[in-house]
This record gives structure tokens, sequence and C-alpha cells, in this order.
């Protein structure tokens, strides 16, 4: 992304996992027309333009209204509605979306997202079901996606949610300096599985004693990232290789999750780890950018060098370890909801349908206006004013584009692949879909079983997954402990879900 951007304060990894950008049926602008098919000038009978208010997680900025404004003059004529940005910060997302919800306050569009919680929100019925106004006012929405990201909104059957046309899919793999690797003469094409970057970091440790090889953070581990699994979006109960004839297994019982656990053991004591990776919460990027790391482990997709390039203010080479895959929390990480406090839903799809499909409208939402916010370099390149800059200007949503509609429309910066969003689409279809793509486990049923095995979670995988603790001695009693606090029954309840999940699907 823009290095003159930064990335959302508080978004998790995910993001980083995330922060990020892609397309999914069809090439970039398939039927991504301006205005598109469905946008016709409303026939209301001279009714006053509905007011759309779109609430999602990101920066209030001093333009906001103009850009509001802005937008609205292309609503107007298109459907007849104006259109309201309400950005909540990181930080009060949970507490002020929750209130809002439940008091059913007017929003019509909502960021709703498999990391803040969607399926609860759908159980506690704060979302209007869309399927019809998908069919009459989204016609250009179920073009562009393909059918299988599209059912990833469905809770039971129902869809409540559209995730926004955007990468769909991720990969394990590693990030390292590259000045160090040019000074060692790293062979990257080398590097196929985690067993070759040994020598890799016994270099590093033997020659760059200020630099920890590995840097990590607690909260997404190596493990973390190179597991090969659908997590079927807690990892309460994984699919093994994304199929496994849909059989729910429990990850931390598999052969391969201990054979992991002994290689971040060797990596820990060999020193490759700092000692206080069980308990770190700096963010890995942080780290190499203060000069005291080499690598870290990350998921990737289109775009990652260069991301990652910004983010630590040095050049980094990216290597994929696992395949890219398409799960159900990735895909539904980003969505857009209509609330039940919409006082017009119609009004709310139809601003929808142009978030996929109008190419002036979706990069005022994440731009600004041209000439003020942004200028021109051609007719996809977009760079700041002159004098302007990520500390000055007047609208800056955050670096949030993959939250809106259809990220393929997006003007690009000058810092970006100039075919990022060609390349995408070629990532999202090569991408390997796990069987229960589509599949959202409701945890209602055995909460009380996952608040108990969460808790044994906190105790022992960050150190295990880190190499900080002996899987020989502690993995066992791992075992035993999530067993006791009813990780079998989590288990037992998903795999009923997702034997439902199945024959409804037929």
């Amino acid at each position: 992304m823009n290095k003159k951007l930064r990335l959302l304060a508080g978004l998790p990894l995910a993001l980083s996992l995330v922060a990020s950008g892609c397309s999914g049926g069809g090439a970039p602008g398939d039927g991504a027309k301006q205005g598109g098919e469905g946008a016709s000038p409303s026939a209301d009978n001279g009714k006053a333009p509905y007011e759309v208010t779109l609430v999602y997680m990101g920066n209030e900025s001093t333009d906001i209204k103009k850009v509001s404004e802005a937008m609205s003059q292309i609503t107007k004529q298109k459907i007849n509605a104006t259109i309201k940005l309400q950005p909540i910060s990181a930080g009060a997302w949970a507490q002020q979306t929750n209130l809002a919800l439940t008091s059913q306050e007017k929003i019509d569009i909502f960021m709703a997202s498999s990391i803040y919680n969607f399926s609860t929100q759908v159980a506690a019925g704060h979302f209007l079901p869309v399927d019809d106004l998908l069919a009459k006012y989204g016609q250009d929405i179920t073009k562009l996606l393909d059918p299988s990201y599209l059912n990833a909104g469905k809770v039971n059957g129902k869809q409540y949610a559209l995730p926004t046309n955007k990468d769909m899919a991720t990969q394990g793999g590693v990030i390292m300096r590259k000045d160090m690797v040019e000074k060692y003469k790293i062979d990257l094409s080398a590097i196929k599985t985690i067993a070759d970057l040994d020598a890799v970091f016994a270099t590093i440790k033997k020659n760059e004693p200020q630099l920890t090889p590995i840097a990590t953070a607690s909260a997404l581990t190596p493990v973390d990232i190179l597991a090969r699994n659908d997590a079927l979006v807690d990892k309460l109960g994984v699919l093994p290789n994304y199929d496994n004839g849909l059989k729910v297994e429990n990850l931390y019982e598999r052969p391969e999750y201990a054979e992991l656990l002994k290689t971040m053991r060797k990596w820990y004591e060999a020193g490759y780890f700092s000692r206080d990776a069980a308990t770190s919460t700096e963010q890995p990027h942080d780290v190499v950018k203060a000069n005291k790391a080499f690598a870290f482990f990350n998921v990737m997709k289109v775009g990652t060098a260069e991301s990652q390039s910004l983010r630590t203010g040095m050049p980094m080479v990216t290597v994929p370890l696992t395949d890219a895959v398409s799960t159900t929390s990735h895909v539904t990480n980003f969505m857009h909801a209509i609330p039940r406090g919409s006082q017009n839903p119609e009004k709310a799809m139809q601003m929808l349908n142009l978030l996929y499909t109008d190419k002036e409208l979706v990069n005022l939402l994440n731009w600004g206006i041209e000439g003020t916010h942004y200028v021109k370099k051609s007719d996809t390149v977009i760079d700041y004013p002159p004098g302007v800059d990520i500390k000055t200007v007047s609208y800056n949503t955050g670096n949030i584009s993959f939250m809106f509609g259809n990220q393929f429309l997006n003007y690009i910066w000058p810092n970006q692949l100039k075919d990022i969003w060609q390349q995408t689409d070629q990532f999202n279809k090569g991408a390997k879909k796990s069987v229960a793509l589509g599949f959202t486990f409701d945890a209602t049923p055995v909460k009380t079983e996952v608040g108990a095995v969460n808790n044994v979670l906190q105790q022992y995988k960050a150190g295990l997954e880190t190499g900080t603790l002996d899987p020989e001695k502690t993995l066992p009693t791992f075992i035993s402990r999530l067993k006791t606090a009813g990780m079998d029954k989590i288990i037992a309840e998903k795999q009923a879900q997702l034997d439902r999940w199945k024959a409804a699907m037929k």
C-alpha cells in the first residue's frame, strides 16, 4: 500500500493479515461499469432523497462532510439517495457498535466482520436477511462475486452480509530483509520448506549478533501462519488440509502440530527467537523497523513485499511456504450488512450496488476529492497534491479501501505494483478453496466450553508455539487440559453444524 498511508491503528494482524486488498469473479473491472447496470436514476415519484448512513471502522477527517456531499451528488442522480459517512475508531468500535446495534440506531450499511463477532451479531438479530433485496437491487454484486465467496456471508442458509471484493485468499510464508539476503547471498529459490530456513537463520545468528533472526508476537505465532488447515473460524476444531472429508479434528492432537512445535523448540534453543517471544506484544514489523530483527512469518498475498517494505522502512523479500487457500475466515473478514435499524433497506442495497460498481463513487470514498486530496498521475495512478502528505491531507480514511465494495475499482499509488489488481485476480483464481468455504460456526451452544478452552490456550499456546516451552514435557499436559475444559464437546458441536451445513448445500 502507499508509503504515505498509515495502517488503521488497532486493526488486527488479520489486517496485517490483512491490511490489504482484490477480486473474486472475473477480471478486475468485469461487471464494474461506471454506475453499474442496476444504477439508473430512481423513480421515487418526487420523494426527497433518503440519507444512507454508512458505519465503518476508520478515521474521522476534516473534509469528511465535503466528501459525503461529493458522493451524494452521484447517488442522488442514480438512486435518489444521499450518503452520510460515519467512521468509528478501532478502539471504540466494539463498545459503540454493540450499543448502536442493540438499540437499533439508524444505520443503513454496517461493516460486518468475522473478526468482530459477525455470527454472534446475526444470532442476536442485529442484521436483516438480504436475499430478496440482493436479487432485486444488487444484481451487479451477484454478477461480480464468485458464488462461493458470496455464500460465505450466509448463516443458516440466509444471506446476512456481502463480502467486499478484494483478495480472497492468503498463504503463509516468511518475510526477510533484502539487504541481509543479498549480503549473505541467500538463494530464495532454494527455500521450499521450513527446514530450508535452518541454514538461513544460522547465518544471521552467527554474523549479525545484533539481530534476532525471527521476530514474533504472542498473538500470531509462526505455527499460526504455517499450519495447513481450515481453522473453521476459531481453531477449536479444524479441517486438516482444508478437506479431511469434512471431519473436524483437534489441531493440537495432530502429528503435524507436534512436528511444528519441535521445530519451534529447536529454533528457540538456537537463539533464533527472542527470550520473551511468548509474551511479546510488539508487532514483528516494528522490531525489524527498529533494526533488531531479520525476518518474521506472516500471511501473504499479492503486493506483500511492497507493503511490508513500507511498514518496516526497508526493502523486504517474501518466500511462500504454504499454498494460497480461501477459507470462510478470510473471505468474511470485511463485509457489508444492513442492520435492523435501517429505515430504508431498499436504498441501502441500491447504495451497496453502487459501491461495487461505480468507480468514481468508490474512489471518492477511499481517497477523497481529486485536486484537493489527491491528483492523478495517469488514468490509474494517483498521488498527493504538491505540498500535501499523509500528515496534512484533510481526508484520510486510514488506508482501509479493502473494507468498501469493490477494491478492484481503486486507483493505485506510485509505489504499488502497477498490475496489482490483475495479479490479485489471478491469485484468487489460482487459490485452493477449502471444502468448508462458506461455513460459519455458531459457538453459542458451547460458549461455556469455549471460554474454558480459551483460558487453557492463553496459558500454553504461545509458549509452545514459540519454543519457549518444551513440547516433549508440556504438549501432553496441554492436550489433557483442553479435553478437561471441553474441547471434545466443542468439536462435536462444530461437526454437527458442519454436517447440517453440508446437507443444506446439496
